[in-house]
Order: structure tokens, then sequence, then C-alpha cells
């Protein structure tokens, strides 16, 4: 089976979970950062990765997703909030949604928290009112940011190759 990999990552957590997805995929399986990728065609797998920025995939993804035509994939995000949050929900259904209108045969998704970039969160400091969610920096949002930067380990590794094991027994 003939697969890639097309990843973007901004902190380093997506090509990670890139990375160690490919123990559970066929053997030579290419795995290219977003901006080296080849055309989604030929593949019989395509397995887009991305970073969420603004609740969706980042800028350079989007651009990818867009040229995913009649593909078998599945996708797989990064993202500072919990795994299990209606945050991450509404990405992965925007992100299924923008694919399915390529006519491409979405076969599953992963989701895994992973550390925020410091920089990031003194832009938001600067580009939002001081009330903003964004900026207030509660005990709660400070608990979610630290149990992110713990993220990804070798448990969430570890349920992306049962993830990817998973995609290629589907049909």
């Amino acid at each position: 089976m003939k697969t890639i990999v097309v990843y973007s990552s901004l902190t380093g957590n997506t090509r990670r979970v890139a990375e160690g997805l490919l123990p559970a995929l066929p053997e030579g399986t290419l795995c290219v950062n977003v901006q080296e990728a080849p055309e989604p065609v030929g593949f019989d797998l395509v397995l887009p990765g991305f970073w969420v920025d603004r609740g969706q995939a980042d800028a350079a993804m989007l651009g990818y997703l867009a040229k995913m035509k009649n593909c078998r994939t599945g996708f797989f995000f990064t993202l500072g909030a919990y795994p299990d949050s209606p945050h991450a929900d509404e990405v992965a259904a925007d992100t299924a949604k923008r694919l399915a209108e390529g006519g491409n045969q979405v076969l599953g998704h992963f989701r895994c928290q992973g550390r925020v970039d410091p920089a990031l969160l003194e832009r938001m400091k600067t580009m939002l009112p001081p009330d903003h969610p964004h900026v207030q920096m509660t005990p709660e949002r400070q608990a979610r940011l630290d149990e992110a930067a713990k993220h990804p380990d070798e448990l969430d590794l570890e349920r992306a190759r049962a993830f990817a094991r998973d995609l290629q027994i589907k049909k």
C-alpha cells in the first residue's frame, strides 16, 4: 500500500506524532513536511496532520487539504486543548467536512494534546482584549497548558500507531 504522511508542525508536536505513526505503516511510507509534500495523487492512503490554529488546520495544511481529491484518508492533529474537548470535536468535524467536500473517503482521525508555543501565548496578549478567554490566565487554563506541555507522550504515540493500524484495515 503506497502511503504518505504529510504534516505541518509549529512546535514539533505534530512532527513527533507523524514520525510516531511510521512503525505502524507499510515499509517505505513517505513522511514529509507539508512544504515539501508531493501532490496527493497516486497514494493508496494520505494521512495529513496539522496543528490547530484558530479552530482549524493551520494555513499551510488548509492549502494541502484543498488539493486532496478522491483520496482514502485519515487525519490527525495536535492542539493545546484537551483532546476530548468540544473544541477538538469542532476541529475534527470541520476537517472531516473539508475532506468530504473534496470527494475524499475519510476513514477516521486521531487527536493529541500538545505543547502551546509560548510566543503564541504572548502574541495573544497583544492581539486580543484583556478580558478575552485566551488572554485570561485562570487556574483552569494554566492547568490545561501545564498538561499540554507533557504531550505528545509515549502513550499518545502508541494510540497514534493504533489509529494508523486501524486505518489500514478499513475499506
